[in-house]
């Protein structure tokens, strides 16, 4: 409760900050203060409108305050970090006076002129990370487990995290993924958490689920749940999924043909909302042959040594976005000890994904979303 709390004071600091630069940018008298005051609060507020909305279903006016209000995140991002740059140079100003007689002659004018570059340059950034982020990349990763297996000497994993089906994740998206992965001719596809994002009623009113069947692999479809999926509920949302042919695992382990290992685990959250902590993954993996080659699924990349304690060859996670948002990407990195790629722990190797989707603003800058090929060649040793 002390960190929400001054998470909302430092965000209720920053709002102010904001508003207030803005308003000191726009002359005074001008019409144009008016639309700021009108504006800045309605569009800080859009986003958690929008999502009260959508649970009482006011669908249509939900869904345009949630993408108004998405953008408006990223907006507020870029021009926070364009309003302490310029504050910096103010600053520098003072010190060493870099500015010129021309810019220091007419203050108001020099004002305006700064307030209308930041947002045209926040404006561009932002345009440009919406289309990054709706045009995901295929990355390949190639990698070697030392274990034998019956029947086949490789396999072909299509890995897409962090899908966030809603409002902002639609038909669209969900056509160009599963274009993609069934392009890739996967020997077997997997989901690591936050396949939907928080509210079911968005997904079900545009029938995503009926994309989602086309996903195939003569291994199976498979996931584990993400936070998201325990925010929105998470019974719901895994009944949806595993009746459009995706199989869920949640603390349990599956063999494969040719003695594959597959487990996934429910999410580290699950404990938060509802009362009942994930199982320990030593009983996850209880009656794994460790002799055999060991995938993992689990969505949030933390205490990965944990994975390498018990004999796991290969761990997939997503959750981390990268940030999603250069500089968020310096916040992920301290957290996480993998925030995004290819690492290895001990004799685990483990692959954390900046997902597919988006969550909040639908914006990357700084990283591509992304759907994986793993390619695994088993090479049993002598």
């Amino acid at each position: 409760m002390i960190i929400v709390f001054i998470i909302i004071c430092l965000v209720f600091l920053l709002l102010f900050y904001l508003f207030r630069r803005g308003w000191q940018a726009i002359p005074a008298g001008s019409p144009w203060r008016i639309v700021f005051a009108v504006v800045f609060p309605s569009g800080t507020l859009a986003f958690i409108a929008g999502r009260i909305l959508e649970r009482i279903g006011w669908v249509g006016t939900a869904t345009v305050l949630v993408w108004v209000g998405s953008f408006w995140l990223a907006l507020m991002l870029y021009f926070t970090l364009g309003a302490v740059l310029v504050d910096l140079l103010r600053l520098l100003h003072r010190w060493f006076h870099i500015f010129p007689a021309a810019v220091t002659a007419n203050l108001p004018r020099a004002r305006l002129i700064a307030l209308g570059a930041t947002l045209a340059v926040t404006a561009l950034v932002v345009s440009l990370g919406f289309w990054n982020a709706r045009n995901p990349q295929v990355r390949r990763l190639a990698v070697t487990i030392p274990k034998a297996v019956e029947g086949r000497t490789s396999l072909r994993i299509a890995l897409a995290s962090d899908i966030h089906l809603g409002i902002l994740v639609g038909n669209s998206l969900v056509d160009d993924l599963v274009t993609t992965v069934t392009g890739l001719k996967p020997d077997l596809i997997l989901l690591p958490g936050d396949i939907v994002d928080e509210d079911l009623e968005p997904v079900i009113r545009q029938d995503l689920g009926r994309q989602l069947l086309a996903l195939r692999a003569p291994l199976g479809v498979y996931a584990c749940t993400g936070n998201h999926e325990y925010i929105g509920g998470a019974e719901p949302a895994v009944r949806y999924l595993e009746a459009h042919g995706i199989r869920v695992l949640r603390d349990e382990a599956v063999a494969l043909p040719g003695g594959i290992w597959l487990a996934g685990r429910e999410d580290r959250m699950k404990g938060r909302f509802t009362g009942a902590e994930r199982k320990p993954l030593a009983e996850v993996l209880r009656a794994v042959d460790r002799a055999r080659p060991v995938i993992l699924m689990d969505h949030q990349p933390f205490r990965l040594d944990d994975a390498t304690r018990h004999g796991v060859d290969l761990q997939v996670s997503g959750h981390t976005h990268h940030g999603q948002l250069w500089p968020l990407s310096l916040i992920t990195r301290s957290i996480y000890p993998i925030s995004y790629g290819y690492g290895r722990i001990g004799g685990t190797q483990v692959y954390v994904s900046c997902g597919f989707g988006t969550w909040g603003p639908p914006v990357r800058v700084g990283n591509r979303p992304e759907i994986v090929l793993i390619e695994i060649a088993f090479s049993p040793q002598s």
